[in-house]
């Protein structure tokens, strides 16, 4: 994936179910039109917090996923090779691709104590080397160093290990294929991201690529369990330069796996049915379907030299998320061996401690009109009645906790308790106007952040 900016338009009553809520003509959002897609997307939304698992040829070496295969101008280059050599010498990282350690049970175990609700796996990134037993190509796991293992079909085992742990299945899936003779073709060179061709002058070319992506779409949604989420990446893949009949794949998806929410991110239209800015939060409130997908450390897939962010900024970022009416998606990579690695495990259980705690204010709320104070230290979510408020108090690592806080309405109620979540305990405040000052206790400075309960004035 690449950085991307979406610009994204707020709409809709807070409190009205997802169903009803309209949009207005300049909304470039389109609310689904089938009941069980609303259905599951409402669910979904309750969620909050997922996992997406960046794992392929590229773990081997440690290197950003697929993007040296190509020659855009913002990949330096291996000069050490030709571009050629190097194509070819990436391609044969599937005869290295061994992860005979092999656990998704302990990912999704990992995963469930780390709060998360919900996993996109990555089934094939756009080098096209494919986490499951195709029909369509030998560039696949069950062909390469792990072939002949028991396991070796590993998308069949993370998403049953994921469903074991309660967690919503969705899968990843590149729409472009780099490795896919009919979408860069090798009579031809292959100078950035598109395919290499006219298609024009070569319709038939074209046609067996959009088979192909259709056939193995068919191939997820067939073989490998009840599907909730269809993630789709690639979004330059897309009408009118790549057509790859994207209402025919998802009629087929949804025949098959009833209610499947459709991410045709960062395209729009009736398939992005929620949407996904990367590495970055927007600057205001959403009130359409939306996540984050933000990397627990520097990249989406491992390296030995990660940088992490910290368990304060990873909370801070859920807090400012849910307030703003998203959800965190957080990338982790795992390693060439097939586990999450234990720094990685150390961080996501520090991170489910406190969600176990202050749980509350993140899952199954919704947007408050009041989101957030002036200093952008605390932050709001409600209950989905409107009568309860949660005010979220990150302990970020640039401003961490002060003692005491300010905030405009949101008010408590007339002799109501302001009660922390992780203790139970009564928070000090006072009203003045519409103006709450809270007190909180000095070992606050201590914690990853609080989460308070407020009853409001209604």
């Amino acid at each position: 994936m690449k950085h991307l900016l979406l610009t994204f338009i707020s709409l809709c009553t807070i409190f009205l179910p997802l169903s009803a809520q309209a949009q207005t003509e300049e909304e470039p959002y389109q609310w689904p039109k089938e009941p069980d897609v609303l259905a599951k997307l409402q669910a979904w939304q309750d969620l909050k917090f997922g996992i997406i698992l960046h794992w392929g040829v590229y773990s081997v070496p440690g290197m950003v996923e697929s993007w040296q295969i190509t020659s855009e101008d913002w990949i330096t280059p291996d000069t050490t090779r030709t571009y050629e050599e190097e194509k070819l010498w990436y391609w044969g990282l599937s005869r290295d691709f061994n992860p005979t350690q092999f656990d998704p049970t302990q990912w999704a175990r990992v995963s469930r104590e780390a709060g998360m609700k919900y996993v996109v796996f990555t089934t094939k990134h756009h080098d096209g080397f494919c986490l499951f037993d195709t029909r369509t190509t030998d560039y696949k796991v069950t062909n390469s160093g792990f072939k002949g293992n028991p396991r070796a079909d590993v998308l069949r085992y993370v998403m049953d290990a994921y469903r074991a742990e309660g967690l919503m299945a969705g899968m990843y899936f590149s729409k472009p294929d780099w490795h896919s003779p009919d979408y860069w073709w090798p009579a031809k060179a292959t100078p950035t991201r598109h395919h290499n061709y006219n298609i024009k002058d070569y319709p038939e070319r074209w046609a067996r690529y959009k088979q192909y992506v259709y056939d193995q779409v068919d191939e997820l949604m067939r073989g490998y369990g009840p599907v909730d989420i269809l993630w789709l990446d690639g979004g330059w893949c897309t009408p009118p330069r790549e057509d790859i009949d994207l209402p025919r794949i998802v009629a087929n998806a949804r025949r098959l796996q009833p209610g499947i929410i459709v991410v045709d991110r960062t395209c729009g239209g009736e398939f992005e049915n929620y949407q996904t800015p990367e590495q970055t939060i927007p600057d205001h409130q959403i009130l359409t379907p939306w996540e984050s997908c933000i990397t627990l450390t520097q990249d989406w897939g491992w390296n030995d030299h990660p940088q992490y962010k910290s368990v304060n900024r990873i909370l801070a970022i859920l807090s400012e998320i849910v307030a703003k009416g998203g959800s965190l998606l957080l990338g982790v990579g795992p390693t060439p061996q097939g586990l999450i690695e234990d720094s990685s495990v150390e961080r996501l259980h520090e991170i489910g401690l406190w969600l176990q705690s202050n749980g509350e204010a993140i899952y199954s709320t919704v947007p408050t009109p009041i989101y957030t104070n002036d200093e952008k230290t605390v932050w709001f979510t409600a209950s989905k009645d409107g009568h309860t408020r949660y005010a979220i108090i990150p302990n970020d690592d640039a401003s961490g906790i002060s003692t005491t806080i300010s905030w405009q309405d949101n008010l408590p109620k007339k002799g109501s308790r302001i009660v922390n979540l992780a203790t139970g305990r009564s928070v000090r405040y006072t009203v003045k106007g519409d103006t709450v000052t809270i007190t909180l206790p000095k070992e606050a400075s201590k914690t990853h952040g609080i989460a308070l309960r407020i009853i409001c004035e209604e």
